[in-house]
C-alpha cells in the first residue's frame, strides 16, 4: 500500500477529512485547551509502513475520544525530509496522560518505523494576558476569563479568543491547507514585552489578511522556558505572499516591527532584543492526504 499523491487543488488539502468526529465535537488549534505536537523521523526504506501507522494511530484516537481529542497527522513540507507531525488537540490537560499512553501504542514494533531518538513532544497552551506572571498593558490581564474566575481552573481560555476575528472566519489545524509553527525562546528580563510583541504580531495578520492567514499564540509547557510558539494558518502556500505584502505595504505593520518596544530603563530597542539570538525557526507542514482505499 501507498499513499496516493496530493493532486486535489491545494484549497481541498485540509485535515478534517481525517477526524471521525464533526462539529463541536472537532478540537482543533483555534478551540483546544491544550495542543501536543509529536514528531518523528520515519527510517530509511519504510515510508509506506510509518504512513500507514501515522493514519492507523490518528484514527484509533480521533475513534475512542470524540469531544476530548482529535489528532490530525501533516507532513513536514520543508526542513526534515521524512518527518511526521501529529498535531493532538485535547480540552484539558488532564486528558493528556491518557491520550498519550493510545498513542504510545499501535502496530508492534512500531518503534522499527522511525530513527532513535526522533520521537518527541512538545506541550503548547493557548496564551493569554498574565500567563506565567508576566505583564500587559493597561488591565489586558484583569479582563481574563482566568483572572475574574472564582473556581478552580480545570482549563485554560481556547486561542480563538486572543482575536476579535469571529471564530467561523478564523483557519485552524482543521481546515488550512499549510500549517507553519514558528518558535522563539524570549530573553527573560523581556519576557513581558515578548508576549505583549507575539500577541501583537498576531493579531495584526489576523486583522489584515484574515482571509487568508490565522495566526495564534502558545506558550511551551515544558521544556525551555519562556518558549513562545506561534501556529500560522494558510489557507494555500499562495497565502504566503501575502504575508510578504502586507508586511511591505502596510505601514501600521511595518511600524510594529521598527518602533522602540523596550523601555530606556531596559536599554531601549526593538523586538529583535527579546528574543534568544538563534531560537526563531519556522517549520511548515502539510495536511496527510489520505486515499479511500489506503
Amino acid at each position: 500500500m501507498s499513499i496516493a499523491p496530493n493532486t486535489q487543488d491545494s484549497a481541498d488539502r485540509t485535515a478534517l477529512h481525517q477526524a471521525a468526529a464533526a462539529g463541536d465535537d472537532v478540537l482543533q488549534s483555534a478551540n483546544a485547551g491544550v495542543v501536543v505536537e509529536r514528531t518523528a523521523v520515519i527510517a530509511a526504506g519504510l515510508a509506506t509502513e510509518a504512513h500507514l501507522f501515522a493514519r492507523q494511530l490518528t484514527e484509533a484516537i480521533n475513534k475512542g475520544n470524540p469531544g476530548t481529542a482529535t489528532a490530525f497527522v501533516y507532513d513536514e513540507t520543508f526542513g526534515v525530509q521524512g518527518r511526521l507531525h501529529w498535531m493532538v488537540h485535547l480540552r484539558s490537560m488532564g486528558d493528556y496522560e491518557r491520550i498519550m499512553r493510545t498513542a504510545a501504542t499501535g502496530p508492534e514494533p512500531w518503534s522499527r518505523l522511525f530513527v532513535p531518538g526522533s520521537v518527541k513532544d512538545r506541550v503548547m497552551l493557548p496564551q493569554f494576558w498574565g500567563m506565567y506572571n508576566t505583564s500587559a498593558e493597561g488591565d489586558l490581564a484583569k479582563q481574563t476569563a482566568v483572572f475574574q474566575g472564582t473556581e478552580r481552573i480545570t482549563g485554560l481560555p481556547p486561542a480563538y479568543q486572543q482575536t476579535t476575528i469571529p471564530l467561523d472566519r478564523l483557519l485552524n489545524s482543521a481546515n488550512c491547507g499549510v500549517l507553519i509553527h514558528r518558535t522563539g525562546v524570549l530573553d527573560y528580563d523581556l519576557r513581558s514585552e515578548g508576549r505583549q510583541f507575539a500577541r501583537e504580531v498576531a493579531e495584526s495578520i489576523n486583522s489584515h489578511v484574515g482571509d487568508d492567514v490565522s495566526v495564534f499564540v502558545y506558550e511551551g509547557a515544558f521544556g525551555p522556558a519562556d518558549h513562545l510558539h506561534w501556529l500560522i494558518h494558510m489557507r494555500s502556500m499562495d497565502s504566503y505572499f501575502r504575508l510578504l505584502e502586507m508586511h511591505v505595504r502596510n505601514e501600521d505593520v511595518r511600524d510594529l516591527y521598527f518602533r522602540e518596544l523596550i523601555s530606556v530603563e531596559k536599554g531601549g530597542g526593538t523586538w529583535a532584543r527579546m528574543f534568544l539570538p538563534g531560537t526563531l525557526v519556522d517549520t511548515a507542514m502539510t495536511p496527510q492526504q489520505w486515499h479511500p482505499d489506503f
